[in-house]
């Protein structure tokens, strides 16, 4: 699995001019599942990001987790981040999950962080979404269960 996970003020996604989730302050989680993954991965995702000490403390220092601080999540499904663009000029996304498998693997994901006790908004999985985001910082980090960030 592959995340971009954002530090926001607030944000939104929006399918066809309808809000489907908004949050305060907190995190968006921009989330790709790749074809080799499994439940362990969105398991060990889910636990990396709810964890991740990327909120301030009070000397400044990002010492704070999503946990620590009361915040929020924003769920948003992102195939494209598995899209390779070595070769060619159009990226070519066969190291994705196919929708039925990235569908079960995201929902595990959203609901392993909602066990361990984090508000979550999530997006429409394969809609077309508008994602709003106020960054916060801006702190931004990525995540891939293989380890190759």
């Amino acid at each position: 699995m592959r995340a971009v996970i954002q530090r926001v003020e607030r944000a939104s996604v929006t399918v066809e001019g309808e809000t489907v989730g908004r949050i305060g302050r907190g995190i968006v989680v921009l989330l790709g599942v790749g074809v080799e993954d499994v439940e362990k991965d969105a398991l060990w995702m889910a636990g990396k990001t709810a964890n991740l000490r990327i909120f301030e403390d009070d000397q400044g220092k990002m010492n704070l987790s999503l946990l620590n601080v009361g915040g929020e999540a924003l769920v948003v499904s992102q195939f494209t981040l598995y899209g390779d663009a070595r070769a060619g000029r159009r990226p070519s996304f066969t190291s994705a999950a196919p929708p039925e498998k990235a569908d079960m693997l995201y929902e595990c994901f959203v609901g392993e962080l909602k066990k361990l006790g984090l508000q979550v908004q999530t997006g429409r999985f394969r809609a077309k979404m508008a994602v709003e985001i106020i960054n916060d910082g801006p702190v931004t980090i990525l995540l891939d269960s293989a380890g190759n960030f």
